[in-house]
C-alpha cells in the first residue's frame, strides 16, 4: 500500500516537474500568454525638420476638387454656407461657393488685423506703459499706451508670455525716492466708446472681452491665468488700484485723470514684440489683443485709436496691398461683433497670398489672369501662416480633429471663428498629393456645436484629396 502511494507521488511529482520545465512559468513568455518577447529595438535618434511642399506635386483640378467636396458641402448642418479653395502654388481658385457673399466672420476677422499689422508695423514693435509725475507734489500718473498684457502675478508670469511686470514699475518708482499718496490713471491714448457695435455686455462676465481701455492687467481677467475668466468692467482703474496696493497706498486714492504736458517720466515697461503678440492673438483667439493691435495700426498711420480709426487703418493697409474689399463691413478688429461682415473670397485671398510661391500669378475662377502680385507682399504676409493653430494640437484647434476627421490632425492649420450664430475655419492644408490648398469656410445661422464638425469635415476632405 505505502509502496503504491509512494510510487504514485513520485509519478505525480515527476510529471509536475516536467510540466514546469516545459511551461517555464518564471519566464516573460509564460506571463505574456506564451508570446515570445522580442529584444528591445535599438534607440533611434530623430532629426526633425521642416521641408517645403513639393514644387512638382500634381495640381488639383476644379473638377476633382468639386467631386471630392460635393458630399460634404451639402451637409445641412452648415446652414448658410460660403467658401473658397485656392491652389497656393499656382494661386488658382479651384472651388468657390457664394464666395462674394458677406458673412459673419467671427474670430477669422483676426486674419485681417494680423495681415494689416504685418503690412504696417515692425515685427519688433512694442507698446510702452509709463508712470509720470502728476501736477501735485505727491501724485503719480499711470499712463496707458495701449498694452493689455501687463501682469501683477508675483512671479511675473501672467496670462501673456513675456508680458511686462507691474513689479518693475513698482521697483522703479521706489528707486526714484519720490513720496506718493495719490495715483491717477490716464486712458487718453484711446478715444471713443470702450465697447463696439454688435458686442454683448454679457461677454465681459463671460470672459470674451473687456472694455477697451489703454492699460489693463492680464487683459482685464479677474483670474489672471484663466483664458475665459470673467473680465473687469473697469480695467484701467483696476490696474491703477493694483499699482497703489503694491506701493502700499490706499486704493481709494486712485482716480481717472490726465498726465500733465511734458511730465517727467518716473518708470516704464514695454510689451513683448509684436510678433509674439500676433501669435497669441491668433493661436488663442484673444479678442482684447486683437483690438489693441488694431489701435496700434491706427496710431502708426495717424488715425484715431478708436474702433472706427482701427477699422479704417486695417482696411487701408489691405486696400493699399491690392486686396479687393468689396463686401467688407467691420465694426471691430477681433470679429466679436455680430454686425461684422467679410466675404470668404477676401479671407482666402489673404491666406493664399501668404502661402503662394514666388513668381506665382493670381488666376480667378474665370481663368483670366490678374495682375502679378508682388513677391514682397507674400514674404511680408508669410509669418501669418505660422500663427495659425494646428488641428488637434494647439490653441483653438486643440480639441478638434481628435474624435473625428482625424486624418486632418496635424495637417490642417487654420484660424477658427465661433459665435452663437457663426462658425468659420480659414487656413491651409497639404493635400494627399503634397499640394498646398488654402481655404475659407464660413457657416452662418447654425450653432457652432452643429456647424463646426461639418466645417472640419470639409477641411479633412481637402487633406485626403488627390484631386488632380
Amino acid at each position: 500500500m505505502w509502496i503504491g502511494v509512494t510510487t504514485l507521488l513520485a509519478v505525480l511529482l515527476g510529471g509536475g516537474i516536467g510540466a514546469l520545465l516545459a511551461l517555464k512559468p518564471w519566464t516573460e513568455e509564460f506571463r505574456h500568454g506564451g508570446l515570445t518577447i522580442a529584444a528591445p529595438p535599438a534607440p533611434v535618434k530623430s532629426f526633425p525638420r521642416v521641408s517645403p511642399a513639393l514644387s512638382n506635386a500634381p495640381a488639383p483640378s476644379p473638377a476633382g476638387i468639386a467631386a471630392a467636396l460635393t458630399p460634404v458641402i451639402g451637409n445641412p448642418d452648415l446652414g448658410a454656407f460660403a467658401g473658397q479653395v485656392t491652389d497656393a502654388d499656382s494661386a488658382t481658385v479651384v472651388w468657390s461657393g457664394e464666395a462674394n457673399k458677406p458673412m459673419i466672420p467671427s474670430s477669422t476677422a483676426k486674419i485681417l488685423t494680423t495681415a494689416a499689422a504685418l503690412l504696417t508695423l515692425s515685427a519688433e514693435h512694442r507698446v510702452t506703459t509709463r508712470v509720470v509725475a502728476g501736477s501735485s507734489p505727491n501724485e503719480l500718473v499711470l499712463v496707458g499706451g495701449g498694452d493689455p498684457t501687463l501682469t501683477a502675478e508675483p512671479d511675473g508670469k501672467g496670462y501673456y508670455p513675456n508680458g511686462p511686470r507691474l513689479s518693475d514699475l513698482v521697483a522703479q518708482i521706489r528707486s526714484s525716492g519720490r513720496s506718493v499718496d495719490t495715483i491717477l490713471v490716464d486712458t487718453s491714448a484711446y478715444a471713443g466708446p470702450t465697447m463696439a457695435r454688435g458686442w454683448d455686455p454679457l461677454d465681459i462676465g463671460g470672459g470674451s472681452i473687456a472694455p477697451m481701455e489703454s492699460v489693463m492687467i492680464d487683459g482685464g481677467r479677474l483670474q489672471p491665468l484663466v483664458e475665459y475668466s470673467p473680465r473687469t468692467a473697469t480695467p484701467a482703474l483696476d490696474a491703477a488700484r493694483r499699482l497703489a496696493i503694491e506701493l502700499g497706498l490706499d486704493p481709494a486714492r486712485v482716480r481717472v485723470g490726465t498726465a500733465p504736458a511734458g511730465a517727467v517720466e518716473i518708470a516704464s515697461v514695454r510689451s513683448a514684440p509684436l510678433r509674439d503678440r500676433l501669435r497669441d492673438t491668433m493661436v488663442h483667439s484673444d479678442n482684447v489683443l486683437a483690438e489693441a493691435i488694431g489701435r496700434e495700426i491706427a496710431t502708426a498711420t495717424g488715425r484715431e485709436a478708436s474702433f472706427g480709426g482701427a477699422v479704417a487703418a486695417v482696411n487701408a493697409a489691405l486696400s493699399e496691398a491690392g486686396f479687393d474689399l468689396t463686401g467688407l463691413g467691420m465694426h471691430d478688429n477681433s470679429g466679436l461683433s455680430v454686425d461684422d461682415r467679410i466675404p470668404a473670397r477676401l479671407l482666402d485671398r489673404i491666406i493664399a497670398t501668404a502661402a503662394k510661391q514666388n513668381g506665382a500669378t493670381a488666376v480667378q475662377p474665370t481663368g483670366t489672369k490678374a495682375k502679378p502680385e508682388n513677391d514682397r507682399l507674400a514674404a511680408t504676409l508669410a509669418p501669418l501662416l505660422d500663427d495659425l493653430p494646428v488641428a488637434g494640437a494647439t490653441g483653438s484647434l486643440t480639441s478638434r480633429y481628435v474624435a473625428r476627421d482625424r486624418n486632418g490632425a496635424g495637417w490642417v492649420r487654420a484660424k477658427t471663428g465661433t459665435l452663437s450664430v457663426s462658425s468659420a475655419l480659414v487656413g491651409y492644408v497639404l493635400d494627399a498629393d503634397g499640394r498646398v490648398l488654402t481655404f475659407a469656410l464660413m457657416s452662418n445661422d447654425r450653432p457652432p456645436e452643429v456647424s463646426r464638425p461639418a466645417l472640419d469635415a470639409i477641411a479633412g476632405t481637402l487633406r485626403n484629396c488627390g484631386c488632380s
